[in-house]
């Protein structure tokens, strides 16, 4: 029987940039505040971390401070995905030996591939290496989905975890979630669907809004974990608002405004992303001021 990468909370961690480069020490303070909040995991290099515009030294750098930096306080998982699955290998056998406790692999974008070229790219890496892999399934992102069929396959091999589901229906997650047991794990991708992933099963949620509300973002998680799902519902709507406002333009955009607003100087996103529209603005304000992190 496999065991969960980790049940609860986990951060899709920002990347911060100071003239065109990594901002380590900023940085640190984005982990400080994550570790202040006590979430249970932090993944660097996904798509809030900007993974796909970074360099590959630049994103194992990142991998190996954050392990260094947290010192086994909280666990990283490391984005290493690809849609060149050679590269996606290295990138991982990488990440693997610089201690994280999983590897977070979004599915080939632009090329795409069938759903047995999905189960060979997922199998090819996880034979590779000694951690786990964690399935991304992002299809609004990559144009790619990811069928039940292809979870229950992948289910099969010992070292794919589960999935981080930001794309499945909830007659999909039921399904799979049935289907595989213990085989297979389930995350929730989506902010707005947290709580309604995690009543179907789901060990937890690899979130953005923890970025820049990450107190309330765990109440709401541990309140689904302790099967208060009444008060789960009521965090979650709470939260909606501003959750909207983290997505009114592509991610990471908002969030990066929304650190820098309080306090954090994360920098702009790189190119081809940009700052957020002037129009977005005051929507954004209006949301934080709304949604205190108390």
């Amino acid at each position: 029987m496999k065991q969960p990468v980790f049940e609860g909370l986990a951060t899709a961690i920002v990347t911060p940039f100071k003239n065109g480069t990594i901002d380590i020490p900023t940085f640190e303070k984005l982990l400080d505040a994550q570790l202040a909040a006590n979430v249970d995991a932090i993944v660097v290099c996904g798509t809030t971390g900007e993974g796909s515009t970074l360099s590959a030294a630049e994103q194992l750098r990142l991998i190996a401070h954050a392990v260094q930096y947290t010192a086994g306080r909280c666990k990283i998982i490391a984005g290493t995905g690809s849609n060149d699955t050679a590269h996606a290998i290295d990138m991982s056998r990488a990440a693997s030996s610089m201690g994280v406790c999983a590897v977070l692999v979004v599915t080939p974008y632009y090329n795409k591939c069938t759903q047995d070229g999905l189960i060979a790219h997922y199998t090819a890496i996880a034979d590779a290496i000694s951690c786990p892999v964690i399935c991304y399934n992002v299809p609004s992102r990559t144009g790619l989905d990811m069928k039940f069929e292809t979870y229950q396959a992948l289910s099969r091999h010992p070292n794919i975890a589960g999935v981080k589901e930001a794309g499945g229906s909830p007659a999909k997650i039921a399904r799979t979630l049935d289907a595989c047991g213990d085989d297979f794990f389930l995350w929730s991708g989506n902010d707005d669907e947290a709580v309604s992933t995690m009543v179907l099963g789901a060990k937890g949620l690899i979130s953005v809004l923890s970025n820049v509300r990450p107190k309330k973002t765990k109440a709401m998680i541990e309140a689904c974990r302790k099967n208060d799902f009444a008060l789960a519902g009521k965090r979650q709507r709470e939260l909606m608002d501003l959750i909207g406002t983290l997505f009114c333009e592509v991610n990471p955009i908002p969030v990066k405004k929304a650190l820098e607003l309080e306090g954090f100087p994360v920098g702009s996103p790189r190119l081809p992303l940009t700052k957020l529209s002037e129009a977005n603005l005051s929507r954004l304000q209006a949301a934080l001021a709304k949604t205190p992190d108390a």
